[in-house]
């Protein structure tokens, strides 16, 4: 079977399907959304995400051997389409533990091809999160202690599933960790997800930031407290302005 499905759904057939939905305009898009310091050597054929994610779809029964040679493709919406195909099968209730443990090994093996932005938050909450939920979370406090910007992004966004669960703990802990990151990449996803548990348990954002705030990033704490009314918002923007 898996021969088959090897035959059926491999990498060259997805790349070549890919090509077809180029489009000039919206290569233009990536060229200013991606400026060239931006794109760690990545190539852009301006295919449409949304393009990309139904593709995805179509060849969710690919071989993990084939999605791993999609991630080692210069192109950068083929290895969007090589995660896309990791999230669908990690999100599908037919999918194995067995098969969903394997996703989440290529994932952590092959960080070094998941290495934008995009890359992460398009995977890490199902094959990262979603498979830690039930077991150890240790390997989220490493990756976020990791030199490696992408792989401290993968620490905090993937406890998006933990909050959807109503499990907050792991998005405060390793939002405190991150918080006096130097990148800003990471500063709005640590502000993004302490709104969300926010959302959960207000009080224990409050804590949170009556603790941090006044020396957090701006934009961590700008993003934090966008839910909050403006009287509430100015109090803690005062704290940062005096901090």
């Amino acid at each position: 079977m898996e021969g088959y499905l090897a035959a059926v759904f491999n990498a060259n057939q997805f790349i070549e399907r890919i090509q077809d939905y180029q489009s000039a305009e919206q290569l233009k898009k990536y060229e200013r959304a991606f400026p060239v310091d931006k794109r760690h050597g990545d190539e852009f054929i301006g295919v449409p995400m949304g393009q990309v994610f139904s593709l995805a779809k179509e060849f969710i029964e690919m071989p993990l051997d084939e999605i791993e040679k999609l991630l080692e493709s210069p192109i950068h919406e083929v290895r969007v389409g090589a995660v896309s195909i990791m999230d669908w099968q990690a999100r599908r209730k037919s999918t194995s533990d067995e098969d969903k443990k394997n996703l989440f090994d290529l994932y952590i093996r092959r960080h070094d091809r998941i290495n934008n932005w995009d890359l992460v938050d398009r995977s890490a909450i199902f094959v990262v999160g979603a498979y830690l939920f039930d077991k150890p979370r240790d390997i989220l406090y490493k990756l976020a202690r990791s030199k490696n910007i992408w792989e401290r992004r993968t620490a905090i966004v993937s406890t998006a599933y933990f909050l959807r669960q109503n499990d907050l703990e792991d998005t405060f802990k390793i939002a405190e960790l991150l918080l006096y990151d130097d990148e800003d990449l990471i500063h709005k996803p640590v502000g993004s997800w302490l709104r969300e548990a926010g959302k959960k348990d207000r009080q224990r954002l409050v804590a949170f930031l009556d603790e941090h705030a006044a020396k957090m990033p701006r934009v961590t704490l700008r993003f934090a407290i966008e839910h909050f009314d403006k009287s509430l918002k100015q109090h803690y923007m005062e704290m940062k302005n005096v901090g």
